[in-house]
């Protein structure tokens, strides 16, 4: 393993970028050699992907260097099936990827504005790493790098079958881009205003309650969630009996509700000294479940 600590954050955008590369290409490559549908060439491809990653993180002992991932691999799938479905241009053909391709901007952008270096480890994986580098391992290949992969790729099905449809622009469409639209918009200002409390000296033993954060204690992850939702609508507004593909989305609130949250949560109530008393008067999720008078 090679010590992380050793290149600045500039050699480390370098090397994260060659990773990702490789990533694409032996992806890429999988894609072509599979002999399979085109879902299940872009499934093969995106795990060879992971695996890539996977591989990096071990030898640089950091598994954040998948964090960009989840945000990376979308608009490369959805490119991949437009291609290969020689999809015409229509409404929902330009609104999907346009859509797609800005949540994943943004995203990977948030994602890079707080990367300190190769040496930057989100601290569920440090905490993981703490409990035993045996074990490690295994937690690290399965949960941290391909479960993420899968459910991302799950959430991306709809648009797969969204885009081999040609059924006529309705409203439901516009219902599609709205949701996946604020999805973004609520991810975006709920980042923004978290930023500006840090800028500002705060988060410092309270917990920041202004803004998004007055509603729900994960505005953010109420964002990301939603995200997927508005893609699956678009699905379900090119043709309804693709209703069946909601496991994508359904998965990506599993994982949040289940996993996520809870993780944050015990993480927040350690670090915060008011935490109890905010998540007396602030719901966890959902805002419509407010308890605020």
């Amino acid at each position: 393993m090679i010590d992380p600590h050793r290149f600045s954050r500039g050699q480390g955008m370098v090397i994260l970028c060659l990773i990702y590369a490789a990533a694409l290409g032996i992806g890429a490559l999988t894609a072509l050699l599979v002999p399979a549908s085109p879902l299940l060439r872009a499934l093969a491809a995106d795990l060879a992907a992971t695996l890539v990653v996977f591989i990096a993180s071990m030898f640089f002992n950091n598994s954040s260097m998948y964090d960009p991932y989840w945000s990376v691999a979308p608009p490369v799938l959805v490119l991949f099936w437009m291609v290969d479905a020689q999809a015409g241009m229509s409404v929902r053909t330009i609104l999907m990827p346009a859509l797609v391709l800005a949540w994943a901007a943004r995203l990977t952008a948030n994602f890079l504005r707080h990367w300190k270096g190769m040496h930057h480890e989100d601290w569920r994986y440090a905490d993981f790493r703490e409990r035993g580098m045996a074990a490690y391992r295994f937690v690290s290949f399965t949960g941290f790098h391909f479960l993420p992969t899968l459910i991302v790729f799950a959430g991306c099905v709809p648009v797969y079958y969204a885009i081999g449809r040609t059924a006529p622009v309705g409203w439901l469409d516009g219902v599609a881009a709205l949701v996946t639209a604020l999805a973004i918009v609520i991810e975006a200002v709920a980042d923004a205003q978290m930023r500006s409390s840090v800028r500002a000296g705060g988060t410092g033993k309270t917990t920041f309650t202004g803004g998004l954060w007055a509603y729900s204690r994960h505005p953010n992850y109420v964002g990301e969630v939603l995200f997927w939702w508005g893609l699956w609508l678009f699905a379900v507004a090119a043709d309804a009996s693709l209703w069946w593909t909601v496991f994508g989305p359904a998965g990506v609130t599993l994982l949040f509700v289940f996993i996520s949250i809870p993780l944050m949560e015990a993480h927040m109530k350690k670090r915060r000294s008011d935490w109890d008393t905010v998540c007396a008067r602030v719901p966890a999720f959902l805002p419509w479940f407010q308890k605020r008078s």
